[in-house]
């Protein structure tokens, strides 16, 4: 079984996103509640993020609460919000002795008030940090992202701050949440869905997918490291030819 001291040292992502789905799913098969499946989900989380740091990445985002999840029952939301509160108190050592910066992209401000408060003060706290960004994504999704954009600029077009001419993907890359985030280079889904459910659309436009048939309470080091390594074994193009890389 492959671990972390496998991986090339050259040739890693810059930038991987994970979409970590499979918490209820993996509940139910157990007989338990679904909100059992994110509790044991937060475990996760918190090894994913220290095997990141020793692959030495450099941002890391998960796709942490849709825009869609207030859908959900409400003891399922509850738990969820009831969990990133105690999550991001526990792993604040962490953070900082890790060197890890945290950062996060959506609409925080509509998370109830102690959520973002805690959020907030965990963000201030870790700015100083230069290892590894970790993004939340909380409240996300990329199409009210990218509306928010759209909105923006148009804003910026009507009191002639922008000319409609200038507009190109720079001008819209600083106007969407991750305007401070390089582009995904790889992007991981768990529980064997292939779907990008509304995560990064923009970023992920030349990212190299990694579908792995797993549920997120059960994704290891082990396949982690097989995500990366499948990355490092593709070529990645941009729309150019092998011939032309070579």
């Amino acid at each position: 079984m492959d671990t972390i001291a496998d991986i090339k040292s050259h040739n890693l992502p810059k930038h991987v996103a994970i979409i970590m789905d499979g918490n209820g799913r993996w509940a139910k098969q157990k007989g338990r509640l679904r909100v059992f499946g994110h509790e044991n989900g937060v475990s996760t989380v918190r090894d994913t993020v220290q095997n990141c740091v020793k692959l030495k990445l450099e941002y890391l985002t998960l796709y942490t609460f849709s825009t869609e999840n207030w859908k959900r029952p409400k003891l399922e939301v509850d738990t969820l919000m009831r969990l990133l509160v105690s999550s991001l108190k526990k792993e604040l050592d962490v953070f900082l002795k890790n060197n890890v910066k945290l950062n996060t992209i959506g609409d925080i401000a509509s998370l109830p008030k102690r959520a973002h408060k805690e959020l907030l003060e965990v963000i201030q706290k870790t700015s100083g940090n230069t290892g590894m960004t970790l993004t939340l994504a909380l409240n996300y999704g990329a199409r009210e992202e990218l509306k928010n954009a759209v909105q923006l600029i148009s804003d910026k077009v009507k009191n002639n701050i922008i000319s409609v001419e200038n507009i190109d993907e720079t001008i819209i890359n600083t106007h969407l949440y991750t305007h401070d985030l390089p582009d995904v280079d790889l992007l991981i889904r768990t529980s064997g869905e292939h779907r990008i459910s509304n995560f990064l659309l923009w970023q992920i436009a030349y990212a190299e997918l990694y579908f792995i048939d797993v549920f997120w309470p059960d994704f290891r080091e082990h396949h982690l490291v097989g995500a990366v390594k499948n990355y490092q074994n593709r070529e990645r193009r941009f729309g150019k030819t092998s011939e032309q890389l070579n």
